[in-house]
């Protein structure tokens, strides 16, 4: 298993221990929840259902449905029953008077998957499991019972800050993020496909760390023949993930796939006044709650512009798949089978890189800062806008804010060689430092700090950078 060290650890941990163990994991869809559990305890699960996904053109019978297969689940582990609950109640009693019946004294693993789906409407599937944990489980101290699901927001809402019978039951929480790119190179090694570091970041651009998307990369093939084989071509293997990727994890997937195409029309994203007038949503609480789930699904991240007040927060999406996928694959000519293969060099995606590479950057914080050998001190990091009637010059790709005073200015660029500073940039870069100068306060230090691929090519103007961070330093643990 690629990465996941921290994860596996301390679930074996919890796994040791003789009390109850109530345990959530969560994170985006794809990410690898189950894999983590399947591997991690091979051969110790007692029990394990998944839940059904939301049938397409169902509007009743839902729980009927989920409950039915719960029952086959039942039958597969030889739990003799006389008929199919006929609530989740009665479900979950069953399964308690089956465990009771097996149990020698040795950890009993339960594990319930795709949690979210088991909640269908007017199920009061949450009811039940508060009754299974509070009334059984927490007394048993050799059950461990684990939880997934890819909505992440349900997840939240209804186990972590659970205000009801559920408040404060969770003995550990696990939220899987997407790999990095030093799991991403690890992953590829593993299925022996070659690529270049130049090449794994631009396919983490394009699909993110998501370990379920990179393993449909085929030995052999270069990244471009690959990016054709999973997007393009017409039996594309990711061809239908987008609209699956909304649909089977938020409840309101319309409004929520208008909120992420608006986002991707402006890299520094949009406060919600901007994105409410924009999409005609109300001033109610549907859009912060829209927005506040696809910054648990880890699609979003939310941010203060510096030098600006919490209240002009704004909303950036960095999902790289969804970016991606906007920006090419909704095309109203659809591109040809080989359209990444053959259009490698055109401006369009040459533009893109550096955009994406932006991205990238923005989700590897903490090796950046161990590159600058700050990894502890406290730093907040955001992007700078200008205000409006401020020279389109003053946009500045990323702020680090640090504790000890110092302020690095963060220059992006994704580039095939040695990046060079010409006469041009370096005015615009002092004019921007100027700007900023005039914004923070005199005891900050300003340093201008070169982000790129290979490095920086030496001339008369190149010594306006204080740091230089490569790809390599992106590729740390």
């Amino acid at each position: 298993m690629i990465g996941r060290e921290w994860e596996k650890q301390e679930l074996l941990r919890r796994y040791q221990r003789k009390k109850a163990e109530f345990i959530a994991v969560y994170g985006r869809r794809r990410v690898g929840k189950t894999f983590l559990i399947d591997k991690t305890f091979e051969g110790k699960i007692t029990f394990r259902h998944a839940g059904l996904s939301p049938a397409d053109d169902a509007k009743t019978g839902e729980l009927a449905r989920q409950l039915k297969q719960f029952h086959f689940t039942m039958q597969r582990y030889g739990i003799k029953t006389e008929h199919c609950p006929a609530s989740w109640m009665e479900a979950f009693f069953m399964l308690e008077t089956w465990l009771e019946k097996i149990d020698d004294g040795s950890r009993q693993v339960v594990f319930l998957d795709e949690l979210p789906w088991l909640d269908t409407p007017r199920s009061h599937f949450v009811s039940a499991l508060e009754s299974f944990w509070n009334n059984w489980g927490c007394h048993r101290d050799n059950l461990m019972l684990i939880v997934c699901g890819s909505a992440s927001s349900w997840m939240v809402d209804q186990l972590i800050n659970n205000h009801g019978g559920l408040y404060n039951r969770l003995t550990c929480q696990i939220r899987l993020t997407p790999f990095n790119l030093k799991e991403c190179e690890q992953f590829f090694a593993e299925n022996q496909v070659r690529l270049s570091r130049y090449d794994i970041a631009q396919g983490y651009m394009i699909l993110g760390g998501i370990p379920y998307y990179l393993d449909y990369f085929a030995p052999g093939l270069s990244l471009p023949q690959n990016i054709d084989r999973i997007l393009f071509s017409r039996k594309a293997l990711l061809k239908e993930e987008y609209d699956r990727l909304f649909t089977s994890i938020f409840n309101n997937p319309t409004a929520i796939k208008a909120i992420v195409r608006f986002l991707a029309t402006r890299r520094s994203g949009y406060t919600r006044n901007e994105i409410a007038g924009k999409l005609g949503f109300s001033s109610g609480g549907a859009l912060s709650n829209s927005l506040k789930s696809l910054v648990e699904s880890d699609f979003v991240i939310r941010y203060v512009p510096f030098g600006r007040k919490k209240s002009e927060a704004r909303y950036m999406l960095t999902d790289p798949f969804c970016l991606f996928w906007i920006h090419f694959m909704e095309e109203p000519h659809k591109p040809d089978e080989h359209y990444w293969t053959n259009n490698q060099n055109a401006s369009r995606i040459v533009s893109w890189r550096g955009l994406a590479f932006e991205n990238v950057c923005f989700q590897h914080i903490d090796q950046i800062k161990k590159a600058l050998d700050i990894y502890g001190v406290q730093t907040s990091q955001s992007a700078w806008i200008g205000s409006d009637d401020e020279s389109g010059s003053t946009q500045i790709d990323l702020l680090l804010d640090r504790a000890d005073r110092v302020v690095n200015m963060c220059e992006i660029k994704y580039h095939g060689g040695l990046f060079s500073v010409d006469k041009g940039y370096y005015q615009v870069l002092s004019n921007r430092q100027m700007i900023l100068a005039a914004k923070i306060s005199p005891r900050k230090v300003i340093r201008h700090t070169l982000i790129t691929t290979y490095g920086l090519a030496r001339n008369e103007y190149s010594g306006i950078f204080s740091n230089v961070i490569t790809l390599d330093d992106l590729f740390a643990c």
